[in-house]
């Protein structure tokens, strides 16, 4: 027997000679959300995703035909059409929400029917909004076929022959018994532990004890529909209702290519992309759900207030909004400076940030303006990163509550002035602990996390042109930071494999208050007062803002840059560095201008 949804409703829906078994969840009086699951899955599929919108939404799931709880079509061949699958969907709605308009969601093949679901005249009137994810239209996929193969050129081609190879599967499900004799045999047995392995999906009840007969039984889905559709593409498949494509880039089975030119289909089109595997809805729930809460929300107060094409635009509207939007993005440092036009940043591009600090008052407030700047959530950690206990607590607590941490920003460090000699080996032990161990207990604790999720993930490490611009006044301080650029460069190799990217940000002359805040060893109290104002004053005669370097880290993390130099000054002198050392060696011989 499968297992059902802890929580949900059950009810039986009679269509078509088969019964559907439909799970709701959440309050029947607030928007409709319905979730369409894929192949090989059930509705189960869906059940973290659910529980986290049902604090909102009523959520509706069921088993396509032949699938889970749902019974199947007897015979099976021509029993799974679109057509067929279409009169499902209405029934379904027509029974949990017979007045109001659906938000669909659909993934894999459940975003493959809600295309057709979307784009035919009989549905116009009862769905309010689609979000896709892992499966295109049919329709549009035979258009971009024949699209590239009546004009070939070496870029269609290429485009051709990667989807082709990705397509492997779908070649062997069109195979008369074997698909069958392999699920209900050794591949049935087996696929847990492959998703486990492979697309590191976590098991909790899913999936369930049906899933033999469930892809075999569904490997109709494809035989009655794919060839078909393929070869003869609807002319008039556009969307008529606001779409929201999310798109995991490391997807095994689907090219992100096949969505290029999709706004022609679907004139109200939001993008996002996600870097993770093909099973989202299992392994990036969290993600999934804030997505959709914002679109479901976005285009029901559209449908409520009367107003037209465009709504305000859901999610945030930052200039990455379709990389970050609804990642969960975790900053050290964050009350101020560097890091707190990160926060921002991110928050600005839709991102739920995590703002640290052991100023806690500062990251609070810093998590306060990212909510109101763009960010769906946003939250304030109290911690010393050197504390290596706190941080291994501050990792728990965020997996438990938030997530796994997508980006990973240790930007925590403080300033550290004076001649080796002068320098006590506790003022070592101070700036080492924050500049260094901090961003060691932060990649180990968070690294480890986003290395067990298997989905990938980007850690930013702020080092500094010091890292490699040597300075008779900057010993301890440039050596915490260049031990931070090796480190960052050591991860990069290691993580490399499991699709965590790793950068070094080195920022120069930066208009922060790490100014009013260094110390000096070495002279008197008054005399380290001077100096801290002289460079105070003179960092910010400089005036390179802070939102300069907040966008050189987005940018590192989108393009997966090894290093950036931020600064005019951290560039020359990385050049330097590379090509004319000596002349590096020689300035660092001069006294600064202290």
């Amino acid at each position: 027997m499968t297992k059902g949804i802890e929580g949900a409703r059950e009810r039986r829906v009679r269509t078509g000679g088969i019964e559907l078994c439909v799970a709701e969840l959440g309050d029947e009086r607030q928007p409709t959300v319905v979730l369409v699951h894929g192949y090989p899955d059930s509705k189960e599929v869906w059940s973290d995703v659910a529980s986290r919108l049902a604090e909102r939404f009523h959520v509706v799931l069921y088993d396509v035909r032949g699938h889970g709880r749902s019974t199947a079509p007897v015979p099976l061949r021509g029993g799974f059409t679109l057509e067929k699958l279409t009169d499902d969907f209405l029934a379904v709605a027509d029974a949990v929400s017979p007045d109001r308009p659906v938000h669909l969601v659909g993934h894999d093949w459940g975003s493959v029917q809600s295309w057709e679901f979307v784009t035919v005249q009989r549905t116009e009137g009862r769905i309010a909004s689609f979000t896709s994810m892992s499966g295109p239209s049919l329709d549009h996929f035979g258009h971009w076929i024949k699209k590239r193969v009546s004009r070939p050129t070496p870029r269609g081609v290429a485009q051709l022959l990667g989807q082709g190879a990705k397509s492997w599967y779908v070649y062997m499900l069109h195979t008369p018994v074997l698909p069958e004799m392999a699920w209900r045999g050794p591949l049935g047995r087996r696929w847990p532990k492959i998703l486990e392995r492979v697309e590191k999906v976590p098991g909790g009840g899913y999936p369930t004890a049906s899933l033999p007969s469930d892809a075999a039984q569904g490997a109709w889905l494809y035989r009655d529909n794919v060839r078909f559709r393929l070869l003869h593409p609807r002319p008039d498949a556009y969307a008529h209702v606001p779409v929201q494509l999310i798109t995991p880039t490391g997807d095994a089975f689907l090219s992100e290519r096949l969505y290029d030119g999709l706004a022609q289909w679907a004139p109200r089109l939001v993008r996002r992309t996600l870097p993770a595997k093909h099973w989202v809805p299992r392994t990036r729930p969290d993600q999934l759900a804030s997505w959709i809460a914002d679109f479901v929300t976005a285009h029901e107060q559209e449908g409520t207030s009367g107003t037209s094409w465009p709504p305000p635009a859901p999610g945030a509207p930052g200039l990455y909004a379709e990389r970050f939007a609804g990642q969960l993005v975790l900053v050290t440092g964050a009350a101020s400076g560097i890091g707190r036009a990160t926060a921002f940043a991110f928050a600005e591009a839709g991102a739920r940030v995590v703002a640290v600090d052991r100023d806690g008052e500062g990251a609070s407030r810093t998590a306060e303006m990212a909510r109101l700047i763009g960010a769906p959530e946003a939250w304030a950690e109290t911690v010393d990163v050197g504390d290596e206990a706190a941080m291994e607590k501050l990792a728990e607590k965020v997996a438990a509550e938030y997530g796994v941490v997508d980006v990973l920003v240790n930007n925590a460090g403080i300033g550290l002035s004076g001649p080796f000699l002068g320098t006590t080996t506790d003022d070592w032990r101070k700036v080492l602990d924050v500049n260094l161990w901090g961003v060691v207990h932060g990649c180990r604790v968070f690294g480890r996390q986003m290395a067990e999720r298997g989905q990938g993930g980007h850690i930013v490490n702020t080092a500094s042109a010091a890292a490699y611009q040597p300075s008779k006044a900057l010993s301890a301080y440039a050596t915490s930071k260049a031990a931070v650029l090796m480190l960052s460069e050591c991860l990069r190799a290691e993580l490399a494999g499991r699709g965590i990217g790793v950068s070094a940000v080195c920022p120069g002359i930066v208009n922060t208050n790490i100014t009013a805040t260094a110390r000096f060893t070495g002279v008197s109290e008054e005399e380290e007062k001077r100096r801290r104002k002289r460079t105070s004053k003179l960092y910010g005669m400089r005036n390179y803002p802070p939102e300069k370097v907040a966008g050189a880290i987005l940018r590192a993390v989108l393009d997966n840059r090894a290093v950036v130099p931020v600064t005019p000054e951290a560039r020359g002198a990385r050049l330097l560095s590379r090509f004319a050392p000596g002349a590096l060696r020689a300035v660092a011989r001069l006294e600064p201008p202290l």
